[in-house]
């Protein structure tokens, strides 16, 4: 079946609006993308064109563009104190996905096989990349249904990630939003004072006027730095998308770069919503029959390694003074990334708080600590553990 652009455009919209909606009727107990991608898979199994997310015009070309910028505008949510501090986050997360590899090659091996968790691991340990090596390498050496599974991981690892992580992070939120009730953190306050004391120590180009301040000029400047991101990142020996997120901190940080720079664009929304609706496209190979013919292992080796992440993560978070609920999370991404990482944040941040100082403290709080995590598992450690895992099929 075939749509017209307008049409699909109109659909996968609807799809998405209708998971929002579930999410805030919900206080995001169900949240919004744990819902459009169950209606996107039934949809694919029922009346929906497996291209149909192309065919609304969120191709390829347009995704890597919101990539860029998004990223580039994350880095401006963050200062560079912040950045640095986040040291303990990148360990929570390494030591998450330590503890899934840990389950998988013992337990998992013994349960279901040494190339069935070889060729598994390392897609729930990040994202697509690692999923595209493990079912290529499986698929060159014939193993057909192993190189399904190493897709099919990718592809579903998320319906668990999804609600737990929402509950965790709502719990977490609502923590936060308490310490602001009990007048324990003075958000406004502290804010201001630090913006300043950031803004003397490294800022070395004027603020821009408000009224130059247009969807034009952020997007140029956003563009210019995403540009020399992208430039930088093969002498750097990193992955494109860290460095946008990277730079995006450094140019708030010498002036060059708004705070929350697509926001005042008037652009975050939609390029969001092209990036969301391209990751659920994914959603379009797990055939029913794929998931039947490997459904135990695909769920085995998942509730194994989520269960050694969940073990692992708790005991270095609260080494490092984190609550469970932060630290799980933080390992969590890896079931994810970005953006999804980004939604679950601000959804169970606005279900768990009353006004706009309890959501901005919980925000400001867990955000960071999500993104980063995110880029730990997904773009980087994912990435050398797939490159590693290939070499033992």
């Amino acid at each position: 079946m075939n749509f017209n652009v307008i049409q699909a455009f109109s659909i996968v919209l609807l799809i998405l609006a209708v998971g929002e909606f579930v999410s805030m009727k919900t206080k995001a107990m169900i949240p919004s993308v744990f819902v459009s991608a169950v209606l996107f898979l039934i949809g694919f199994w029922t009346i929906l064109p497996g291209d149909v997310v192309a065919q609304s015009s969120f191709a390829q070309p347009v995704v890597y563009l919101s990539m860029y910028l998004l990223l580039t505008h994350m880095g401006t949510l963050m200062s560079l104190k912040e950045l640095l501090a986040q040291w303990k986050t990148v360990v929570i997360a390494l030591g998450g996905i330590a503890g899934i590899i840990a389950l998988t090659l013992t337990i998992g091996n013994f349960l279901f096989g040494w190339e069935k968790v070889v060729a598994a691991t390392p897609p729930l340990t990040g994202g697509v990349v690692a999923s595209i090596l493990m079912s290529t390498a499986a698929a060159e050496k014939g193993l057909t249904s192993t190189a399904v599974l190493a897709t099919a991981m990718y592809v579903m690892q998320g319906f668990f990630g999804y609600p737990i992580t929402a509950y965790l992070l709502k719990k977490e939120a609502n923590r936060l939003a308490d310490k602001v009730r009990r007048g324990e953190v003075e958000v406004e306050e502290e804010n201001k004072e630090s913006l300043k004391e950031e803004k003397s120590k490294f800022r070395i180009i004027p603020p821009l006027p408000e009224k130059y301040q247009t969807t034009y000029i952020i997007l140029v400047k956003l563009g210019i730095v995403a540009a020399l991101a992208v430039a930088a990142a093969p002498v750097l020996h990193l992955n494109e998308f860290v460095v946008c997120m990277l730079f995006g901190v450094i140019g708030r940080e010498i002036g060059f770069l708004e705070e929350q720079a697509l926001v005042k664009a008037g652009s975050f929304g939609f390029l969001m919503t092209v990036l969301m609706a391209f990751i659920f496209a994914g959603l379009s190979d797990a055939t029913p029959s794929m998931l039947t013919e490997i459904s135990v292992p695909l769920f085995g080796i998942i509730i194994l390694g989520i269960s050694g992440m969940a073990l692992m993560s708790m005991i270095i978070g609260k080494a490092f003074g984190y609550t469970k609920e932060m630290a799980i999370s933080i390992a969590m991404t890896a079931l994810y990334g970005f953006p999804p990482n980004y939604i679950l944040t601000v959804e169970s941040s606005r279900a768990a708080t009353e006004n706009d100082e309890e959501y901005q403290y919980a925000v400001d709080e867990m955000l960071p600590k999500m993104l980063v995590g995110g880029f730990t598992t997904v773009t980087i450690a994912s990435v050398i553990i797939a490159g590693f895992f290939v070499k033992l099929l």
